[in-house]
């Protein structure tokens, strides 16, 4: 049974796919929340029963589990459809271009539902390396099945950094319309938080790693005395900054080490993704550090989603 929702008001209707644990519901919530419009959730999807568990948690229904196994007429009608659809491998595209050519994607059934939906506007994320994949192509062929769909769609390469987060986190944003608008990508500009208003001020023993892994960036790189964040490339070189690098869901845990010291709580990769501090933690510490390193920021899919809610 798909979770529906009569419309018993004339408010913005949202399909929110590959949701995670709701990072452009959040988003959506609070743009329409600042600008006065109201707004509805209307269909909920992601295959991980974690992120289920976490996004009915905070927002009292559960998601739909595998999207390839839901028919498209089954999804209620919406007028926006947002996905942070999987950044799985697409060397399945083959020579074609246009909506054929994403067949064994997931891709593919974003561009199922908005053939059969119609929605006025959508909004997709995805990693930057997206724009590199096979020279550009696979990119390139993304946005001509969007075209052949019959939408303005365009796209930027944006950055947590210049939205507010302390974490440098680029993303692909993917934005289309039904009709032309006068829709403009957010710039940013907003001042960095600091990381010392991120971080939690008393951390369990649990957090803190080995004496000899500390003992070993200290060999490397000398202790700060404002927080900074350590990030450990592949090679094994040490890099401090006073913001986080990107949070990544598979990533060893001693990747980032806040002061080198120790590894970031729950609360703070939430918070580093811009989750308020009323989401609530339901999953372990794997399962939430994995969340939120496949979460997206939510003040930047905030920014465009205002702007795209203005234009309509």
């Amino acid at each position: 049974m798909l979770n529906q929702k009569k419309n018993t008001c004339k408010a913005i209707r949202y399909v929110d796919l590959f949701c995670g644990i709701g990072g452009f519901r959040i988003a959506a919530e609070q743009g329409a929340g600042e600008l006065g419009i109201p707004v509805m959730c209307v269909f909920s999807s992601d295959i991980d029963e974690s992120c289920q568990r976490a996004y009915e948690e905070n927002f009292r229904e559960k998601p739909a589990g595998d999207i390839t196994a839901i028919n498209a007429k089954d999804i209620p009608d919406h007028d926006i459809l947002l996905a942070g659809f999987p950044c799985q491998p697409f060397s399945i595209i083959g020579q074609r271009k246009g909506f054929e050519d994403t067949r064994g994607t997931l891709f593919f059934d974003i561009a199922r539902i908005l053939e059969a939906k119609k929605p006025k506007a959508f909004l997709l994320e995805n990693v930057k390396l997206l724009a590199g994949h096979s020279n550009g192509k696979t990119l390139n062929r993304i946005m001509a099945a969007l075209r052949d769909l019959g939408y303005y769609a365009d796209f930027r390469n944006l950055n947590a950094l210049k939205f507010g987060l302390p974490q440098k986190r680029e993303r692909i944003f993917i934005a289309g319309f039904k009709k032309p608008c006068s829709f403009d990508w957010p710039k940013g500009g907003v001042s960095m938080t600091p990381l010392k208003e991120i971080l939690e001020d008393n951390v369990p023993e649990q957090y803190y790693a080995s004496e000899y892994i500390r003992n070993n960036r200290l060999k490397k790189h000398k202790s700060t005395e404002e927080p900074t964040i350590w990030h450990e490339n592949k090679a094994g070189h040490i890099s401090t900054y006073p913001y986080s690098c990107a949070l990544r869901a598979g990533a060893s845990y001693n990747y980032l080490l806040v002061n080198g010291v120790r590894r970031l709580t729950p609360r703070e990769m939430l918070r580093l993704q811009g989750f308020p501090d009323s989401f609530k933690i339901v999953c372990n510490y794997s399962q939430t550090r994995k969340q939120a390193g496949n979460s997206l920021p939510v003040p930047v899919a905030k920014a465009i989603l205002n702007n795209m809610f203005i234009a309509q």
